[in-house]
C-alpha cells in the first residue's frame, strides 16, 4: 500500500469523529463567522471560481461558498467526501488528488486549503500544480500551523508516513511560506489568525492537539 493510500485510509476512518467535532453546536456558528472573515480577506471580491484541495468534510468549501463563490472541493478520502456531501449546500465535491488536481489550466481564480500543507507528500509539486490551475493574478491561500514542531505525535500516522511528508516536520510556519515563495508566487504574506487562537482558548481543541497559533499564508500568481 502506498503512502497516499495509507493517508486516504486513515482519514476515511477518522471522518465521522472529525466531522462531528467540526459540527459541535456550541462552536460551529462561531467558526463559520471567524473563518468567513479569514477567507473573505484572502479571496477575490465578487463571485470567483475556487478550488479547495484536501477539502475533508467540506467545512472550508461551504464557508467560502457562503461568501458567494463557486467552490469545488476535492479529496481522496472517500469517508470525508461522504460527510462533505451529506452537509449539502452549493459547493461541489469530487474525488481528486490535492497534489495533482485534474483540471484544465487557468480553471480557477483561487486555490485554497486548511490543515493540508503538513500532510502533503510533495508540497512543492502540489503548489506548482495549483499555480498552473490559476488564472492570471489568481491567489493561493492556505491555513495551517506547526503541528508537530516538538516531535512526532503518535496519534497521527506512523513513522513511514511522517517520513514522506516534508512539512509534518516543520518547526516554523516560514518553512510552509517558503514553499509558496520558491514556487514563484508573488507577495507571499503570513498572517497570524489571532481570532482563531482566542476561539480555541475559549472552546478547546481536538484531541491530540494543543492550543497554538494558526496562520493564513497567501500568494499571487
Amino acid at each position: 500500500m502506498s503512502v497516499q493510500d495509507r493517508i486516504n485510509q486513515y482519514w476515511t476512518g477518522r471522518a465521522p469523529a472529525y466531522d462531528d467535532y467540526q459540527q459541535r453546536p456550541e462552536r460551529v456558528e462561531l467558526d463559520r463567522q471567524i473563518w468567513s472573515k479569514v477567507w473573505a480577506a484572502a479571496l477575490p471580491a465578487g463571485s470567483a471560481d475556487i478550488l479547495d484541495v484536501g477539502t475533508g468534510s467540506g467545512q472550508v468549501a461551504n464557508v467560502i461558498a457562503g461568501l458567494g463563490h463557486r467552490v469545488t472541493g476535492i479529496d481522496l478520502a472517500e469517508g470525508m467526501l461522504d460527510r462533505a456531501r451529506e452537509h449539502g449546500g452549493p459547493a461541489v465535491f469530487l474525488r481528486g488528488d490535492a497534489v495533482s488536481p485534474d483540471f484544465p489550466p487557468a480553471s480557477f481564480d483561487a486555490v485554497v486549503n486548511r490543515y493540508v500543507m503538513w500532510t502533503l507528500r510533495e508540497p512543492d509539486v502540489a503548489v506548482a500544480n495549483w499555480i498552473r490551475l490559476l488564472r492570471p493574478g489568481g491567489t493561493i491561500a492556505v491555513a495551517d500551523s506547526v503541528w508537530f514542531g516538538n516531535g512526532q505525535d503518535s496519534s497521527f500516522y506512523d513513522e513511514r508516513i511522517h517520513a514522506a511528508l516534508p512539512l509534518a516536520k516543520a518547526t516554523s510556519i516560514e518553512q510552509t511560506a517558503a514553499v509558496l515563495r520558491d514556487a514563484g508566487l508573488r507577495d507571499v504574506t503570513v498572517t497570524p489568525l489571532t481570532e482563531v487562537l482566542e476561539l480555541d482558548r475559549d472552546h478547546g481543541v481536538a484531541p491530540g492537539h494543543e492550543v497554538q497559533m494558526q496562520y493564513l499564508i497567501t500568494g499571487r500568481r
